[in-house]
């Protein structure tokens, strides 16, 4: 009954278009002054405060300033005019481009948003010149940016990390199996486009123009080798490899591709100091609703619930998939792990559930939420870039979201899917 009601009030004060870190705040301090009295309020600003001082968390803003100075020197171009020279003599070759694209960029910045604002505005347009149906190009490049929160780094599964007190590096190599896995799905996908359809072949293969793109874009590919490398190798630490990466950004922004100046690094720190700040409000407000919750042991008594129900892991899993898969629909990936997470890793862990299995099937379930309307935060992202109809784009879309799914299944149901390599690199 009591998260019932904290719902009704969440979702009633998000109506009214108040932020979602102030609208939990507020219902949660609303629900411990009725349950607890007033004397609870000093305990306030402290909780607040102590849940967003995690250190695993300055990597979000780090990695935000990575990928906005790498944005700006010009990596996004680099990217394509390698990507193109290796898949542009394929039918359908500038989607595959497009996708490609991503799955490098995604190394880099962490965010689907990122990925459609630093990309989308250089390939949604040359596939439209290239004759390419507007909603099919649109379709491909929001689902392709869609890989930047499953391959590593990955802004929510830093975020999942800290709300289940688990291993960001374990969760970063869980995410490369599947990430690649949807990457070379889509492109199978968008060749069936293309065959079906008749696109055209943008260029022919020239082994020249392939070896002089890789030199050009040889400092931005090295970026996410270095700075993964030594995440997995044990030498640094995530938060620490983030800030790592954003000094690599900046010798390389601004000595070797020149394209660094203090106007740009001014609105790359501006930029990265607002998104942290949604978040971080985000997670303070979560550590209040945690709190709480945890008082009124509301979590133990879903267990309790769910265990009379059904003790079958494999009934469990589908449920929460399908839990958060609607919660998806209507929350920003952020807001939901920071509101939903702390509530369900009881059950996860009473149901011997690995939680590091579990962040990626939340990962890629509020992966798909992003495609799906009404929130939608990357497919409204990219028809605004291409100044597209959203239903028009979620016809094509709908396919695409299909083998994130099929992943999702995959991934969910066969555990050494994302397991495997982190049982390579930690045993």
């Amino acid at each position: 009954m009591t998260i019932a009601l904290m719902l009704f009030g969440l979702f009633a004060l998000i109506l009214i278009d108040v932020p979602i870190a102030v609208a939990l705040a507020v219902i949660t301090v609303v629900a411990m002054v009725a349950t607890q009295g007033l004397s609870v309020l000093p305990n306030v600003a402290l909780t607040m405060y102590d849940g967003a001082t995690s250190f695993p968390l300055l990597a979000i803003p780090l990695f935000i300033l990575a990928g906005s100075i790498m944005n700006t020197t010009g990596i996004s171009k680099r990217l394509v005019a390698f990507a193109s020279a290796l898949l542009g003599f394929v039918r359908g070759g500038l989607a595959m481009v497009t996708i490609g694209s991503s799955m490098f960029f995604a190394e880099i910045s962490g965010s689907a948003v990122a990925d459609v604002a630093a990309l989308g505005t250089i390939l949604i347009p040359a596939m439209k010149q290239k004759g390419y149906p507007v909603p099919f190009a649109t379709a491909v490049m929001s689902s392709a940016a869609t890989l930047a929160v499953i391959i590593p780094p990955s802004i929510p599964m830093i975020l999942y990390a800290v709300m289940a007190d688990t291993s960001v590096v374990k969760l970063f190599v869980a995410g490369i199996v599947p990430g690649v896995l949807a990457g070379f799905s889509m492109m199978g996908l968008s060749y069936w486009f293309a065959f079906r359809y008749n696109f055209p072949i943008e260029e022919t293969f020239q082994l020249k123009k392939v070896w002089a793109t890789f030199k050009d874009a040889m400092w931005a590919l090295l970026l996410p080798v270095i700075i993964l490398g030594g995440i997995f190798g044990g030498f640094v630490t995530a938060t620490e490899g983030a800030g790592l990466l954003v000094v690599a950004a900046f010798v390389i922004g601004a000595f070797i591709y020149r394209g660094l100046n203090w106007g740009t690094l001014k609105s790359a720190i501006i930029e990265g100091g607002i998104q942290t700040a949604v978040v971080m409000l985000l997670v303070a407000a979560s550590a209040l609703v945690g709190g709480y919750l945890t008082e009124q042991q509301i979590p133990q008594k879903l267990v309790v619930s769910i265990t009379q129900w059904t003790d079958n892991r494999y009934v469990v899993l589908g449920l929460l998939n399908v839990f958060f898969l609607v919660i998806g629909l209507f929350l920003h990936s952020a807001a939901a792990i920071i509101l939903v997470v702390p509530i369900v890793m009881p059950i996860v862990k009473a149901f011997g559930i690995d939680p590091i299995h579990f962040g990626l099937i939340v990962t890629l379930n509020l992966g798909i939420g992003q495609q799906t309307p009404p929130v939608a935060s990357v497919l409204i992202a990219a028809c605004s870039v291409a100044k597209a109809d959203i239903w028009e784009v979620s016809k094509v879309n709908i396919y695409f979201i299909a083998v994130l799914i099929a992943v999702l299944l995959l991934c969910t149901y066969v555990p050494a899917v994302p397991l495997w390599l982190v049982h390579v690199f930690y045993g």
